[in-house]
């Protein structure tokens, strides 16, 4: 197959009107929210901090992730037929797990970001050093593009000779291995077993990690226990948002393809809407940053 059709989300007329509609303002909001978030702490002194440092990534592969899949989803739900090339199909699917997986991976940096600021605190500057935020950020990146060359190898040697129309709203692994004319069974089970298996691994090391860091917090004052329970209930409201409907994706065997989609909007759309909110609103020192950056009397003065 030279190339695909995608077959998308819905197919009544109808729908998809008012669906291009929401998509698009959400669209919008997560460039406009994350970007907003990203010019804030690196115009601020809040990056100098490991958390925030990190947080500016994390807002930044949420503008990536989403653009790999939303620009695509929006035009195609305004045109009748949806095609998409080979090599545009392996594209984006690499930039899709590549986003996708450099994220989790920075999830976890800033898990540990929090393990250290609460359970080692006067070890803190020297063992979050920013050479150490560097090396994290590398490593999730070295990672996720290690993980993402694996998924397009797994699916660039199959033989696509049959049906070529994609039952989902962007390329990926599952839907792609349907297509092919040979027998997948032991790829979907090598898929489950890296996929799947990495994300229950790291979702259940978070949450154990959160487990200790909110143990620990029993020796604390009370106000650094407000602060510790403000900042990581932050982090854990993000990582349920984003891991459970992407283990909910990986980790089965089942041919459900239109829950598939649901849940994939969950991770691909909604959780990069629902990130800024979740980490400006809760947060007193983003919020006062963002009044000085964004505020009335800095927009007139750049004027």
């Amino acid at each position: 197959a030279n190339e695909f059709i995608l077959l998308g989300l819905f197919t009544n007329e109808d729908v998809k009107a008012t669906c291009t509609v929401i998509f698009s303002l959400c669209y919008l909001e997560i460039l406009s929210g994350n970007l907003a978030i990203l010019l804030t702490i690196r115009g601020s002194h809040l990056g100098e901090q490991p958390m925030y440092f990190f947080l500016s990534y994390l807002s930044l592969l949420d503008v990536c992730f989403t653009s790999t899949v939303a620009p695509k989803l929006i035009t195609d739900l305004l045109v009748q037929w949806n095609t998409i090339s080979f090599s545009g199909c392996m594209c984006q699917m690499f930039h899709a797990h590549f986003f996708g997986a450099t994220e989790i991976f920075i999830l976890v940096a800033m898990a540990y970001d929090c393990y250290v600021a609460i359970c080692r605190p006067l070890h803190y500057v020297v063992i979050m050093s920013r050479r150490a935020c560097y090396i994290l950020v590398m490593a999730s990146v070295i990672g996720a593009f290690i993980h993402s060359l694996m998924q397009v190898l797994i699916i660039i040697q199959l033989p696509f000779c049959g049906p070529n129309q994609i039952d989902h709203y962007f390329c990926d692994v599952f839907p792609l291995l349907k297509l092919s004319c040979t027998d997948t069974r032991l790829l979907k089970i090598i898929i489950v077993t890296t996929t799947g298996v990495l994300s229950i691994l790291t979702f259940v090391a978070l949450v154990i990690s959160y487990v200790i860091i909110l143990s620990t917090l029993r020796t604390h004052s009370s106000e650094g226990r407000r602060k510790a329970l403000s900042t990581c209930g932050l982090h854990i409201t993000v990582v349920l948002m984003f891991f459970l409907p992407l283990i909910f994706t990986y980790v089965r065997m089942a041919d459900s393809v239109s829950n598939d989609k649901v849940s994939a909007l969950f991770y691909t759309m909604i959780t990069p809407l629902f990130n800024p909110l979740i980490y400006t609103l809760r947060n007193a020192d983003m919020k006062n940053d963002m009044r000085k950056e964004w505020g009335p009397q800095r927009l007139s003065e750049g004027n």
